[in-house]
């Protein structure tokens, strides 16, 4: 009976200390009832605020249009490789290099932008004739692409990574090339998360705008308006390409408040009308801006003692401007900055 009576005792004990333990909330240390939970959560939060766990941008599945179809891409690009220069100064303008471009030489003799390629990029070749080994070497996790160059071969660069497309020249009716310029910019700095540094860039942009068309109407140079070629010799005869609206080069001239003299015959989807010195006259009273190799400088060579060239009024009265061989009127943002600038710089000097 003893003994009945004391493992009651110890059962009642025993209730006690688990009633102590399990029940209640704990006040001494002034904590809340999920104190060690929340503390998990703020361990876990930290951790991924310092970059320890990936964010859904860098682990995340999208799935991107393109002129070609629609491409999925996992993560966040880190390695990639540009096809035509347009691609790759977006690339470079959002802070990036990447470690393929396709001929470097070139994109260095024709492009004029503030941003020098890195010597760690890999030149994988001509812009029409890509080399797929070297790209294959590089192990890119993007490729970036113009339908013109690289749409026979799709199907072997998608193989490689994913690949994106654009077309610079939109149809008739579709809109025009600037436009087109800045939605694909903004679509490449998403795919990249670098939407914060694309919105500085356009920022950037719009001020040079704003900065040169300002410096234009100060000094009564946004009344008359401007023809923009790019001339080169042809089998000895010298060939011009005169912008047309649907023109990125024109669409930058705009913004600073000049406005085109040439009104081709039809829709010219490339943004220029292919002509040579007889085309001209018709634009004699414009100011004529020129994009000229100083290599194949045709003014210089070609054109010196032409009776038409020199019979233009802008030849003249001296209103021809040389932009340079390297003011590359088909790319991006700070191509565009570039030319925005120094247009307004020549016509005010």
């Amino acid at each position: 009976m003893r003994n009945v009576k004391g493992l009651l005792l110890m059962l009642v004990i025993l209730a006690f200390v688990a009633a102590g333990c399990g029940g209640g909330s704990p006040t001494n240390s002034g904590g809340t009832p999920n104190e060690s939970t929340a503390g998990g959560q703020n361990e876990q939060k930290q951790e991924q605020e310092a970059g320890n766990e990936p964010s859904n941008t860098e682990s995340q599945t999208r799935t991107i249009q393109h002129v070609l179809g629609e491409t999925e891409i996992t993560g966040v690009p880190q390695r990639i490789v540009a096809l035509e220069w347009l691609y790759a100064e977006d690339v470079l303008a959002l802070g990036i290099q990447p470690v393929g471009i396709a001929d470097i030489e070139g994109m260095n003799t024709w492009v004029d932008i503030p941003v020098e390629i890195g010597s760690e990029v890999t030149d994988v070749g001509m812009r029409q004739e890509p080399n797929l080994e070297i790209i294959t070497s590089l192990q890119p996790d993007l490729i970036i692409g113009l339908k013109n160059n690289i749409e026979a071969h799709y199907e072997a660069f998608s193989k490689i990574a994913p690949t994106l497309v654009f077309d610079p020249y939109p149809a008739e009716g579709q809109g025009d090339q600037y436009d087109e310029m800045i939605s694909t910019f903004k679509t490449i700095a998403d795919v990249l998360d670098k939407q914060d540094e694309a919105e500085q860039v356009l920022s950037d942009l719009d001020q040079t705008y704003a900065e040169a068309k300002a410096k234009l109407e100060a000094a009564g140079l946004t009344e008359r308006p401007f023809a923009l070629a790019m001339g080169y010799s042809n089998q000895n005869a010298v060939t011009f390409r005169i912008s047309t609206d649907n023109s990125l080069a024109v669409k930058i001239l705009e913004h600073i408040g000049l406005t085109n003299a040439h009104q081709p015959e039809q829709f010219e989807v490339y943004g220029f009308t292919t002509s040579d010195v007889e085309a001209l006259p018709a634009l004699q009273d414009a100011n004529f801006l020129h994009i000229i190799q100083e290599s194949d400088n045709v003014i210089e060579n070609q054109l010196k003692d032409n009776p038409v060239w020199t019979g233009l009024n802008f030849v003249k009265e001296d209103r021809v401007y040389a932009l340079g061989g390297d003011m590359w009127p088909y790319g991006g943002p700070l191509g565009a900055q570039t030319m925005a600038s120094k247009t307004a710089e020549l016509l005010t000097q």
